[in-house]
């Protein structure tokens, strides 16, 4: 359900370009540093986007070095972290092992329960400084679950779970920034519910797994008019996490974050409405 929240390349700047990446990197290397190759693997571009926001908001300082990494492995790359990078790698870390336990509740899958297994004894050393935060995303991902199980139609609702989830993780702390980041947590939260909802339908309609867009559009029909809904339901939740994002005394990074935010949000749903006109245009 992540993997939604990245930058516009075509429309980002170099020196941005460079900039994210170092955070990118940096959150890479904190993950493996905390929590070995497994906790790497969890790496998402969502997170990376919850380091800028809040290092942009706090202003912490920032550690600068650089990393080899396997995929460049003789070219250093330039790495930025600080406290939020180390609370983002945690929350990475919690998010990919309840939500594995949870597809494995629901689905059986032996893979997640495996690499759940691998985080299991680290995870339960965060319960100790997350307690609060585990509750909640725990009990976002039953909610979430029960509403599956009862096939639930009622997209507003379903979402709604998704956004209390992801506001949980933008409020690092409570303090006066933290109504407005649960409020663009929430909505962001919805959007990429929606988001993955409307990626997965075909796959989910095929092996009859849950999906609340699956009595609205058919696979192999035109998408048109399905496109254009979903469309709106997402601008909806957008607009709502922009105006919040907006009210923040955001800076530094803030041409980063807009990028993601007014553009690289919606690079996966116009890839997704030109693979369907396009397979329907074949068919």
């Amino acid at each position: 359900m992540f993997g939604y929240v990245v930058f516009n390349r075509q429309e980002l700047k170099f020196k941005d370009y460079e900039l994210y990446r170092s955070f990118y990197c940096g959150l890479c290397r904190e993950l493996r540093e905390r929590y070995g190759i497994p906790g790497q693997l969890s790496l998402t571009f969502d997170m990376t986007f919850v380091v800028l926001l809040l290092s942009g908001l706090y202003e912490p300082r920032v550690r600068r070095g650089t990393t080899r990494c396997i995929v460049a492995p003789f070219k250093p790359h330039p790495v930025r972290k600080s406290e939020i990078t180390e609370y983002a790698a945690d929350m990475n870390v919690i998010l990919a092992y309840y939500k594995c336990m949870d597809d494995w509740n629901d689905e059986k899958a032996p893979v997640g329960l495996a690499y759940a297994g691998l985080l299991k004894s680290r995870v339960k050393k965060l319960e100790q400084i997350y307690g609060k935060k585990i509750r909640l995303i725990r009990g976002c991902l039953s909610e979430l679950s029960e509403g599956e199980k009862k096939e639930s139609r009622d997209l507003d609702a379903m979402a709604g779970i998704f956004g209390r989830l992801m506001e949980e993780i933008l409020a690092w702390k409570e303090d006066e920034w933290s109504p407005a980041l649960r409020r663009l947590g929430f909505y962001l939260g919805k959007f990429i519910y929606l988001l993955d909802a409307y990626d997965d339908l075909e796959k989910d309609c095929k092996s009859g797994s849950y999906n609340p867009f699956s009595d609205k559009w058919t696979p192999g029909t035109d998408p048109s008019a399905f496109e254009k809904e979903v469309r709106t339901l997402l601008m909806m939740m957008m607009a709502e996490a922009c105006r919040e994002f907006e009210q923040l005394p955001v800076i530094r990074y803030a041409d980063i974050l807009r990028n993601i935010l007014y553009s690289g949000v919606w690079l996966r749903f116009e890839a997704i409405g030109r693979k369907r006109r396009q397979e329907l245009k074949h068919a």
